[in-house]
């Protein structure tokens, strides 16, 4: 089959999976990217995934073709490179949907950090700046469980595989050249790691500013929406905001300590939402927490007088970090996001993931990492014109 002068082979049975699997014994690489709907559902549907080999271009159709071991096979060989941009989104997916996690992992979003590009940058973006091609992106928005697909949506979705070769050779060869290959690869291996795809099943407890501004009552109430919350989303397959809205649960939470009455006259508080689940709420409210809950909720940190220092101590940190990536034209943004100092001081182990033997911590420096294992006893100072930190 050709699209806009693009030959490609649909594979849309099973036989048709099994034939290409066996035609890729021996490849060296393998490209690839995933179409998905992901809109008003807990379950995000794979509605199309592209390849590139040394044979060409292939759509895997996994709404016919259900079965996808063969082609989990491919992105678990060690010997084969696979080469994606972002990636982690994909593998995401994979794996929630199969358990699978893939070896040999190149990212180009990933790798073009190490050589000068900004993190993250958007595969047109790179296409142009490393291939000298414009890549057209308007059609990213579409249904792609609709079939038959369109011309239009065929060569978008081919053109995501289309340069990614290209893409592997200019980057690779420019991070031999500044000796950042060893680095790059180190980062893109983590997705090849069952750790890199956990997730705490609090986190949006864990990361909720409602939650550190609250009472140990509150929190538990805030914890079991939460997860309520989730729940229905899962059994009924909708988007946890189509069950209920970000927007509205700081005023659950203030609204709840008085009761259904209080909540139905929050006029912020939908009618419907009320009267609908009020009593629930309100048990939920009440009921005693269990050692499980007190332990989970304690585990947050309240806000304190000692903020307004620490968040000077985390700026002038993040401040240096981003001097020393910029030294070595490595984008700061992958280097370390502004809120993981902070995370840092609060998580042993998170700091030891992010500043482990690898990387980071050679590029950052024994000094800085010194500063964060010791955190809570800095001190900022500046004297004499010069700033400093001791421990």
């Amino acid at each position: 089959m050709t699209v806009a002068g693009i030959d490609y082979t649909l594979i849309d049975t099973p036989e048709g999976l099994e034939n290409f699997y066996h035609q890729c014994e021996g490849i060296q690489w393998m490209g690839f990217d995933t179409e998905f709907i992901g809109e008003k559902r807990y379950q995000t549907l794979l509605c199309l995934i592209q390849i590139s080999t040394r044979d060409g271009y292939f759509l895997l159709d996994p709404i016919t073709v259900t079965d996808l071991t063969p082609f989990l096979k491919l992105l678990q060989d060690p010997d084969i490179v696979k080469i994606t941009h972002a990636g982690d989104n994909d593998y995401r997916l994979l794996y929630r949907a199969y358990g699978m996690i893939p070896a040999n992992v190149f990212d180009t979003q990933v790798a073009a950090a190490f050589c000068g590009h900004r993190y993250p940058t958007s595969f047109a973006k790179l296409v142009e700046a490393e291939v000298g091609e414009k890549v057209g992106k308007g059609y990213a928005v579409t249904d792609w469980s609709k079939r038959p697909m369109s011309e239009k949506q065929i060569k978008y979705a081919l053109t995501d595989v289309l340069y990614l070769r290209e893409l592997y050779d200019t980057i690779t060869g420019k991070l031999k050249a500044n000796g950042r290959l060893e680095w790059a690869l180190e980062e893109c291996a983590l997705m090849t790691e069952e750790d890199y795809y956990y997730r705490d099943p609090n986190h949006e407890l864990l990361n909720s500013n409602i939650a550190r501004s609250s009472r140990t009552q509150e929190r538990v109430f805030l914890l079991r929406l939460f997860e309520w919350r989730r729940a229905q989303a899962e059994k009924r397959n909708y988007s946890k905001e189509m069950i209920l809205s970000s927007k509205i649960i700081g005023q659950l939470v203030r609204g709840v300590r008085g009761g259904k009455q209080s909540m139905q006259e929050n006029r912020r508080l939908p009618g419907k939402t009320v009267s609908r689940y009020g009593d629930l709420f309100v048990e939920m409210y009440q009921e005693p927490p269990t050692p499980e809950e007190l332990k989970i909720v304690k585990s947050i940190q309240r806000s304190s007088q000692d903020d307004e220092e620490d968040d000077m101590i985390v700026e002038l940190l993040y401040l240096l970090m981003k001097y020393r990536a910029n030294e070595a034209d490595i984008s700061h943004a992958l280097v370390m996001p502004r809120n993981a100092i902070r995370r840092m001081k609060q998580d042993e182990t998170v700091r030891k993931s992010i500043l482990g033997s690898g990387w980071r911590r050679e590029l950052l420096g024994e000094d800085f990492v010194e500063w964060l294992k010791n955190f809570d006893n800095l001190q900022l100072r500046i004297e004499g014109g010069k700033i400093s930190l001791t421990h």
